[in-house]
């Protein structure tokens, strides 16, 4: 082999190694048989296309689909029965058996209710949390967060009570959206025992005001 010869497949190789190169330092095989599945068009939220029939990117759920961490059982989503004409009585059954029981539900649930609860209600549910006394301090009644212990609430279905929390109630805002269900069914557990155990003990701030 001559040196012409030589220079130009040294040549040759070389623009064919560039025309490889796209431009930045990349771990793929330097032969990729079919490039558009690399180099696809992309979309912005809300943008316009032609592919489909009505113009959007974003595309619509196909009828019937359900979301991997949806709540299938629409009894244990809302907490009313299946027909929608009353509260469930007591905590779903299918609900403590995904937390593993009853104490280890209560033991999220106290968990849970001193984070989202206590600051308003009370470490005791009375009433008697941080926000209630500030409201109490500069006149704001209507800030106070009721009594747990009040009959009207000892009363209450289970099913209400999830709904309250999930749906909001006055100033009390909903937390559908910050406390995923079993979550939510679990301080409804831990609420109910507070109930029995403050059951013979005097309510505190705000007794008059629930009243």
């Amino acid at each position: 082999m001559n040196r012409l010869t030589l220079t130009t497949l040294l040549a040759l190789a070389g623009i064919g190694a560039l025309s490889g190169c796209r431009g930045q330092v990349s771990e793929e095989p330097p032969i990729v048989p079919i490039r558009n599945m690399y180099d696809q068009p992309r979309y912005d939220p809300q943008q316009a296309s032609d592919f489909f029939q009505d113009g959007r990117t974003m595309r619509p759920l196909v009828e019937g689909t359900v979301a991997r961490e949806m709540e299938v059982d629409l009894a244990v989503e809302s907490g009313r029965t299946e027909d929608g004409s009353s509260w469930l009585l007591e905590v779903p059954a299918p609900v403590l058996q995904r937390q593993g029981g009853m104490e280890q539900a209560l033991a999220r649930g106290h968990e849970r209710y001193d984070i989202f609860c206590a600051a308003c209600h009370g470490l005791a549910g009375d009433g008697a949390g941080l926000v209630s006394k500030r409201a109490e301090q500069i006149g704001a009644s209507a800030l106070i967060a009721p009594t747990l212990h009040d009959a009207r609430i000892r009363e209450m279905p289970d099913g209400q009570l999830f709904g309250t929390i999930s749906n909001g109630i006055r100033n009390m805002p909903a937390y559908a959206h910050s406390i995923p269900i079993d979550d939510r069914w679990a301080i409804v557990t831990y609420v109910r025992a507070l109930q029995i155990s403050q059951a013979s003990r005097p309510t505190a701030l705000n007794t008059e005001v629930a009243q």
